[in-house]
């Protein structure tokens, strides 16, 4: 197995990514490929990104994670996150991916973990290039996730109290306001040791309002014929599990959705290693490593 560090553009910006080539790939062969997306706020080395990109590199694929921009080693603005411009990342990072020699170019998924899943279910809807997708975690509906996430009345009011003094002081002074990163996704301090590193403390408010205004509900139906594959744990603290629900509904076949009990939201450090078998299983079906040979047609008996 081989990592390399590499770089790609994304309109005009440069994003820092890591190569997973997989043993025993030959020169010259083609092999079927996996964008990894990170989650909010985080980056490529996050324990959820570095644990899928390793499970899909051990499975025979060529594996792409990256920061998004504002991410990690990534170029723009740091913290300035909007989820239109990381469907732009994935799209820009398919791009790239698909030039590289020992990638086939048709056949390249994408993996997206939190706010990861719902940028790869929504790039998948949008970007008919995408040979097929999987959400970890995924939401649908941001305004439906958030209402959930506070869901006191005083949590709530609080939360849009928030966007609307974010929207007061940009006219005023033509400067974001900063807003903390648990007061926009709380997240349990149990949980917290699952972030990369250099994970994001405050982030400006219009990332939170770019929440609001995400629906991947919208455009999943567009992924059929192409495969989709829902993960989420039963019970999510972070993402609410009626999102992955929600955003079944909104499918069309082929899709699958698996709640696992006995997970969290960082899913992949599952120890009995069901979240991976899931993953395994449909890839094997739906992105094969190697294409299935065609049927031979049986031959004529002489008469």
């Amino acid at each position: 197995m081989a990592q390399k560090q590499v770089s790609f553009d994304s309109d005009g910006l440069t994003l820092a990514g890591i190569l997973h080539t997989p043993r025993g790939a030959r020169p010259g062969e083609k092999r079927p490929a996996l964008l990894v997306l990170h989650g909010f706020g985080t980056s490529k080395d996050g324990s959820t990104p570095s644990k899928a990109a390793a499970i899909l590199e051990a499975l025979g694929y060529v594996v792409l994670r990256f920061d998004m921009r504002g991410c990690g080693e990534s170029g723009g603005e740091r913290a300035w996150i909007l989820c239109q411009d990381q469907v732009r990342d994935t799209s820009n990072a398919l791009s790239w991916l698909a030039k590289q020699s020992g990638v086939d170019a048709g056949r390249i998924g994408v993996f997206g973990h939190s706010f990861g899943a719902a940028v790869a279910v929504y790039t998948g809807g949008v970007d008919t290039r995408v040979a097929a997708v999987i959400g970890c975690g995924a939401w649908g509906d941001g305004v439906g996730k958030f209402r959930e996430q506070h869901p006191t009345p005083a949590q709530w009011k609080r939360f849009i109290g928030r966007l609307e003094e974010g929207r007061r002081h940009r006219a005023r002074t033509g400067r974001s306001l900063m807003i903390p990163r648990f007061s926009i996704v709380p997240i349990p301090v149990a949980q917290r040791k699952h972030l990369a590193g250099d994970w994001i403390r405050r982030f400006p408010a219009e990332t939170a309002m770019s929440m609001m205004d995400f629906r991947a509900n919208d455009v999943v139906a567009d992924i059929a014929p192409r495969p989709l594959l829902l993960l989420h744990p039963a019970q999510d603290t972070t993402t609410p599990t009626s999102q992955a629900i929600g955003l079944f509904q909104h499918a069309r076949q082929p899709c699958d959705l698996h709640l696992v009990s006995g997970v969290d939201h960082f899913m992949l450090d599952d120890d009995r290693g069901i979240v991976r078998a899931i993953m395994g299983d449909w890839l094997a079906r739906h992105l094969p490593v190697k294409k299935s040979a065609k049927p031979l047609k049986a031959k004529r008996k002489a008469t």
